[in-house]
């Protein structure tokens, strides 16, 4: 049970480390760190620079939500603690 339990907080909170990674580059980076290198590029008659700091963090977090709970249903049940 402890070898089970440790493994499933290893996935879990490599899960989140990632997620926050990604989270950190679109809000941080790509918004702010990134924006004068990405402002060459237009997306959608904006600079995409401004486009990541106003809308497209936005659509990536909603996408980053969704990835977390589909991925943390897979290691609920890798792990066999899963709701029915």
């Amino acid at each position: 049970m402890e070898d089970n339990s440790k493994g499933y907080w290893s996935a879990t909170l490599g899960l989140l480390g990632k997620i926050l990674v990604i989270w950190f580059l679109v809000s941080f980076g790509a918004g702010i760190l990134f924006a004068p290198l990405l402002n060459g590029i237009s997306l959608g008659g904006y600079p995409l620079g401004f486009w990541f700091a106003h809308q497209g963090s936005i659509y990536v977090f909603i996408a980053l939500i969704f990835y977390y709970g589909h991925a943390m249903g897979k290691i609920d049940r890798q792990f066999d603690v899963h709701e029915d």
